[in-house]
Formats: structure tokens, sequence, C-alpha cells
């Protein structure tokens, strides 16, 4: 028995032994630890030093910062001080402005040589152009104002001019805030004909579409003072001589569930007063007058006297007649 107590007390002590040698072993590195907190101490001081060279970069790169903004706020000035009608516009803003492709892009034109002023090809970067200066890009004219294409149901007594010396009232005061660019009707509506008339400040595309070789479609819808007659629905969409020029429909039809003396017409001849004087030649009055289709263009929700820009098919529609 006593040697299980000394053996067992011999085996206590001997735990703990290691339980001193162990805490003393924590304390050390205890110790240690304190010190390796001392020292990383120190190193964030160092840190703290090595941050006033980037305080003195940062506040340098306020100036600099500060220097470019006055130095492009004068230039700005610059700018705004400039007349384009007196100094002129530089060809590559002139390009950009009518719609042709970004003011970079426009660099790269210019120096290929595919711009013209006057006749001259210009490969000059910076080149400025006059107010009075023909430009062209591809060999097509353009102007520097944006594009406009704005289609009008015209109502009745209005006529299609710019102005009138006599005080009638004319298709541009309908259209007059549809845009800040100067606008023209493309053709011409009488007085008392009623329908799509279309304005736009783009010469090509009105040139185009009022050249006959184009042959550009219209549609009418005409209310004659009488019912239209078979035989002379038929002389018509046959083709006949009026002042010593054939005429040609290329459609005549009566329309559908109206009486005869309702008539749609589809002409693209752009002689003056045509339709009118079609069913006059035959011994008919047009009471009321309507252009319906316009080179593929409808009325549809356009109220009579209204107004509305072309959608981005449309004009490409336009593009490709």
């Amino acid at each position: 028995m006593n040697s299980n107590k000394n053996s067992s007390g011999g085996r206590h002590q001997g735990k703990k032994k290691p339980q001193k040698s162990s805490t003393s072993n924590f304390e050390g590195k205890r110790n240690f630890s304190d010190s390796s907190k001392s020292k990383s101490f120190k190193r964030s001081s160092d840190k703290e030093e090595s941050k006033k060279p980037q305080r003195f970069e940062k506040k340098r790169f306020e100036s600099d910062r500060k220097f470019s903004k006055t130095s492009k706020e004068k230039s700005q000035v610059k700018e705004s001080t400039s007349n384009p009608e007196i100094d002129g516009i530089r060809l590559n803003k002139y390009i950009s402005n009518a719609g042709i492709c970004s003011r970079r892009e426009a660099d790269v034109y210019i120096a290929a040589g595919n711009a013209t002023v006057n006749g001259k090809i210009i490969t000059e970067m910076g080149y400025k152009v006059m107010p009075t200066d023909e430009v062209r890009f591809d060999g097509s004219s353009i102007s520097p104002e944006k594009k406009r294409y704005v289609l009008l149901n015209k109502p009745k007594n209005f006529i299609t001019t710019m102005d009138d010396d006599r005080g009638r009232k004319t298709v541009m005061e309908l259209v007059a805030n549809s845009s800040k660019e100067r606008i023209y009707p493309v053709g011409r509506l009488d007085r008392n004909t009623t329908g799509l008339l279309l304005f736009t400040n783009d010469g090509e595309l009105a040139k185009k579409l009022t050249h006959p070789k184009h042959n550009i479609q219209k549609i009418y819808h005409a209310s004659l003072d009488k019912k239209l007659s078979n035989s002379d629905l038929n002389k018509i969409a046959e083709g006949f001589v009026l002042d010593e020029k054939r005429v040609i429909v290329d459609e005549i039809s009566y329309i559908m569930n109206q009486p005869k003396s309702e008539v749609g017409v589809k002409i693209h001849s752009g002689r003056n007063r045509i339709v009118r004087r079609i069913f006059e030649h035959f011994g008919y009055k047009v009471v009321k007058l309507d252009r319906v289709i316009f080179a593929g263009l409808s009325k549809k929700d356009l109220p009579r006297g209204h107004w509305r820009h072309l959608t981005e098919m449309e004009l490409n529609n336009l593009k490709m007649l």
C-alpha cells in the first residue's frame, strides 16, 4: 500500500513539475509577444513618417488638377468668344455637326481626302470653314446643321410657301415649333389640298423626292362633284394626253364602301395640280383632295394640322428609294 502511495505521489509530483515549466514557458512567450508589440509600434510610427511625402504628393496633385481646370476654363471661354460667322468653324466640327461621324473620325476622313471645300480637297487639320463655303463629303453636299425630317398633315386654307406678302396663312406657321433648324417643304400642296407634306433641311433628300426620274409615288383621295363613270375611269387608267403631254396614272379605283364619287389615285407625276386637272379634263370637279400617302409615308395616327418627326425606319426607307 505504501509503495503504491509513494508511486502515485511521485506521479502527481511529476505532473506538477511540467505544469510549472509550461507556465514559465507561457510567461516567456507572453514577454516575447510584448516585445514584438513594442517593435510593431515602432514600425507603425515609421509608416506614419513615410506618409508625409504622400500628403505632399496629394497636395501637388490637387494643385495640378486646379491648374488643368483653370486652363480648361480658359479654353472654354476662348471658344465661347469666337464667332463662327467671322472666324469660321473647324472642318472636323462642321462634318460632325452634319451628322456624318464624330470629330475624331472626321479627322481620319479629312486626312484621307474625303472632304472638299469649294471644290478643293482639304487634308489640313484645323482648317476653318466659312459660312459661304460649299463643303462636300464623298461628293455629297453637307450642312453643319443637324438634319431634320418633319411630317405634317396639312389642313385647308394654308399655302405651301415660306412666307406670303398678301398675309395668307402658310404651312410654316404649323411647323414653327418642330425644330430649331430652318426646314423647307418638299414639293407643294394647293391651298385647298390637305394631307401629307414633308419638311426637311436635307437638300439631297429633298431633291431626290421631287425629281421625276425617281418616280416617287403619291396616293390621293379625291371627292368629286358627281359619280365617276366606268368608261372615264378606264380612260384615265389607260393614259391620255393633257396639254400635249401624256399623263400616266399608276392606279385608279373607286374607294371601297363609298359612293363612286370617291376615288383613289396613285400617281408619280409631279406636274402642278395634276390630279385636279385630270378630272377636270373629263368634266369633273374635285370638291376635296387629300394626299394620304407620300413616298411610302402614311398619315396614320397623325391628326389634321399636326406634325411629327420621322422614325429612323421611315428615314432609312426614304433613303433606299
